[in-house]
């Protein structure tokens, strides 16, 4: 990589699976009922979402073809499933709960994806298996040490007493994808915020 390369611009960037306005605000109802442990945040309705690729910082002058490779994506239905438990992660001592969004179409997607961003050295695939998913609270990190201060770590998430309930009925339902997106993370004191740059929307299997 060329010095001028590096000292480009650059953006923070991911690709996601937009979900439909109606599941987004049933997660932010069942995130009030259910979030009572201190030690959890729930992520913002702007974050729910199913990221397919993050593709961390690339340079600016890259995001119009980065743009074309995810809008040359074959628009199609990508049905969701929403598993009723929310999984901690990692198991022991989570540091967030995130819902199964189960579907083998969006496996596909995103493995069509994945080919498509590699070939143009846009993006490094992950080693571990793609899990879809959507996050959907954090967990609080403790004070940090003066060892994590040194090597400015952030202090181990605190432990969850009442971990988040099940999703309710209308949730499981299966629903459709609305679009794929790709997003530019802007990390702000008050959290990321997510800037939508380009978007593909999906084929409507008629389900909302």
């Amino acid at each position: 990589m060329t010095k001028e390369r590096l000292k480009s611009p650059r953006a923070r960037l991911f690709v996601a699976l937009d979900l439909p306005e109606r599941v987004r605000d049933g997660l932010v109802a069942w995130q009030h009922g259910v979030l009572t442990d201190p030690a959890l945040r729930p992520v913002a309705a702007s974050a729910l979402h199913v990221t397919l690729c993050f593709l961390a910082y690339q340079p600016e002058r890259d995001i119009e073809r980065i743009a074309e490779v995810v809008q040359a994506v074959e628009s199609r239905p990508i049905e969701i499933s929403f598993a009723a438990e929310p999984a901690p992660v990692p198991p022991n001592r989570p540091r967030l709960f995130a819902v199964d969004a189960e579907s083998e179409a969006a496996i596909a997607l995103q493995a069509e994806l994945s080919d498509a961003l590699v070939a143009e050295r846009f993006y490094k695939p992950e080693k571990r298996d793609f899990w879809p998913h959507v996050t959907v609270a954090r967990v609080k990190p403790s004070k940090r040490s003066a060892s994590d201060r040194r090597g400015r770590r952030r202090g181990r998430p605190v432990r969850v007493e009442a971990p988040p309930g099940p999703l309710p009925a209308e949730l499981l339902e299966p629903f459709g994808a609305v679009r794929v997106t790709l997003y530019r993370s802007l990390l702000r004191p008050t959290g990321a915020e997510y800037v939508s740059l380009a978007a593909l929307d999906l084929s409507s299997d008629g389900r909302g």
